[in-house]
């Protein structure tokens, strides 16, 4: 599988999610620039790392969304290449109107960082395929703006559509009914919060994330 990490200034877990990548497909990712314009030809995967692309300055992700591969990255989603965003590309893609609602502060203004149980809540989607609907697994967390939030219209639509990716099974960030990893409509794009690329191999604690990979590798191939 031919893919990408999007590299902004300030991101710090595209080497993280490169590895991953590499580790679980086998070939490593072309790193590329937020700079250019264009995509290569013949990717099967977009991944936007986690970090604090542009030190989160003006809104996390808010600066990121205008760079130009982003125009590049948005139509590749809309002819159905899959999307990954963690932790700041989470941020990213809502920013860009990729997927909807916002990422705020955290409940009690705390960065946090540490390990997290989710509940899969949907997994019949390319990311997902590899899990059980309702099965509890663990992630690592870190962040200071993960608090999703979207009005309840939306949140509404995104549960009744199973658009909802992850629950936390706890209260983590003061998220909206504890969503963890939304969906869009077409199901080929993906944003959550927890970090599955830190946890692919068992030197991690757990290889709860690995499936994530391994399920859109088989999904892509």
């Amino acid at each position: 599988m031919k893919s990408v990490v999007i590299v902004f200034p300030g991101s710090n877990c595209d080497r993280d999610l490169a590895v991953a990548i590499r580790d679980v497909t086998g070939t490593a990712p072309i790193m590329l620039w937020h700079g250019e314009t264009a995509l290569p030809d013949g990717i099967g995967l977009i991944a936007v790392p986690g970090g604090f692309s542009y030190g989160d300055y003006l809104r996390s992700g808010a600066m990121a969304a205008r760079s130009p591969v982003m125009r590049a990255v948005a139509d590749a989603a809309g002819r159905g290449v899959p999307v990954l965003g963690i932790c700041n590309g989470f941020q990213v893609l809502t920013e860009a109107g990729l997927l909807p609602g916002a990422l705020m502060r955290n409940a009690g203004l705390n960065f946090v960082c540490r390990d997290v149980a989710l509940t899969v809540a949907n997994n019949q989607s390319i990311f997902t395929n590899r899990y059980d609907a309702g099965e509890t697994v663990h992630f690592p967390v870190a962040h200071h703006d993960g608090n999703y939030t979207a009005d309840a219209a939306t949140l509404d639509r995104l549960e009744g559509e199973g658009r909802v990716a992850f629950h936390y099974a706890e209260a983590v960030n003061g998220s909206a009914r504890n969503i963890a990893g939304i969906l869009n409509d077409a199901g080929n794009v993906i944003g959550m919060m927890p970090h599955p690329e830190r946890v692919i191999e068992s030197a991690h604690g757990n290889v709860d994330g690995r499936r994530l990979f391994e399920g859109l590798l088989e999904a892509v191939a």
